[in-house]
């Protein structure tokens, strides 16, 4: 990660501290090809000179970034060594770096700290491409909720308008962005990519007026046509209330306009998504003292001894003669002369039944044999 990193101890970063107000941390999610890391350079670009955002790369499998970075996974975990010693492909390399980086979590969040007290207002996360193994997975998670629990977190879902032109492509995108709302439950903000290649302003139409989307699928022949007409029932109500902001991350063009947009997702995070996760960290805090202070025993004498509850695991065993291990005196199977006499009917019984088996199947075969042989004489004969 950084010089120094190794110094930063588990427990430097104290959740008694409460949420700090820098720096603003922005998780940049979006599909495959939607253009994250360019759209990250920009807003990087453009947040420069006011924000000085802190740099952070969460993709291990990237080859190079436009960007320079102050945090790359790629400096902690060797992806190709990940792939390579525990035989998996790329999106599974991919997951088992991201836990190997979500084992430092604590030294990344104080790094985030210190940045925040240097003057860095801003810190932008990107993340792979494959946006299902950080959405989906355990370690995409802990560093979502962990950032959410000490700094103002907003997630900025980039959208490629070109692709989505298609009514299908564009429910299929609302679906995860639908999904990622509820999962990580902060202020999301929907970056429409790529308007220099066409506009946006038909994904904003559907977005508001459902009628509008109906006719676009009318037009549609396929056979998935149909679910997505009752997807969009469903999902009407849930999108026409995004926030939405047209960009372009390979001229800049829109980005002043998402600076705003993401400044009110902070005065939103601060307003409802705040005191949810003080709620949170007052929890932890709970969960913290109460496995620093065990609660005493049960069973106390007077004088405040604990009353032994019973055999330690380096007492000897009663009955040792037996080869039961710690059973108490009453659980120890006893010899009974009864039962031993009805085991051994049982097993003369059994032996019998196995007799009369064997010799039936035998008389069986003997007369299945003499019919063979009888049959052959009579056609020896004729």
């Amino acid at each position: 990660m950084a010089a120094g990193v190794d110094s930063i101890k588990m427990e430097a970063l104290s959740l008694s501290e409460g949420i700090r107000e820098a720096p603003v941390c922005i998780i940049v999610l979006g599909m495959a090809g939607s253009g994250k890391t360019t759209f990250t350079r920009s807003l990087i670009q453009h947040a420069q000179e006011k924000f000085n955002p802190y740099v952070v790369n969460l993709d291990p499998a990237c080859r190079e970034v436009p960007y320079a970075a102050h945090v790359d996974i790629r400096d902690t975990v060797n992806y190709r060594e990940v792939m390579k010693q525990y035989q998996l492909g790329p999106n599974g390399g991919i997951v088992t770096a991201l836990n190997m980086f979500t084992t430092k979590m604590a030294q990344f969040a104080e790094l985030v700290r210190r940045a925040g007290e240097r003057g860095h207002k801003w810190c932008i996360i990107d993340t792979p491409g494959q946006i299902e193994v950080f959405t989906w997975s355990a370690s995409g998670n802990i560093i979502t909720e962990g950032l959410a629990t000490m700094f103002p977190t907003i997630v900025v879902y980039v959208m490629d308008v070109v692709r989505s032109a298609c009514p299908t492509t564009f429910m299929s995108n609302m679906l995860y962005a639908c999904s990622i709302l509820y999962k990580t439950r902060l202020p999301f903000l929907v970056a429409l990519n790529k308007i220099d290649l066409k506009d946006c302003s038909y994904v904003q139409d559907w977005m508001t007026d459902f009628e509008v989307f109906q006719d676009a699928l009318e037009q549609e022949q396929s056979f998935v046509s149909n679910l997505t007409r009752t997807m969009s029932l469903t999902l009407d109500t849930f999108y026409e209330n995004l926030t939405t902001c047209g960009v372009s991350a390979k001229t800049g063009v829109g980005f002043a306009q998402l600076i705003k947009h993401i400044l009110d997702c902070v005065v939103e995070y601060d307003k409802d998504y705040k005191p949810v996760y003080e709620k949170m960290r007052k929890e932890r805090l709970a969960e913290q003292q109460a496995a620093l202070c065990p609660k005493p025993p049960d069973n106390v004498e007077e004088a405040g001894v604990a009353v032994p509850l019973g055999l330690k695991l380096n007492d000897p065993p009663p009955n040792s003669g037996n080869s039961i291990f710690l059973m108490a005196p009453g659980l120890v199977p006893q010899s009974n002369e009864e039962e031993e006499v009805e085991d051994m009917e049982e097993d003369a019984k059994g032996s019998a039944e196995d007799q009369n088996f064997q010799s039936f199947v035998q008389s069986h075969l003997t007369a299945q044999q003499s019919k063979r042989d009888k049959l052959l004489q009579e056609q020896s004969q004729s």
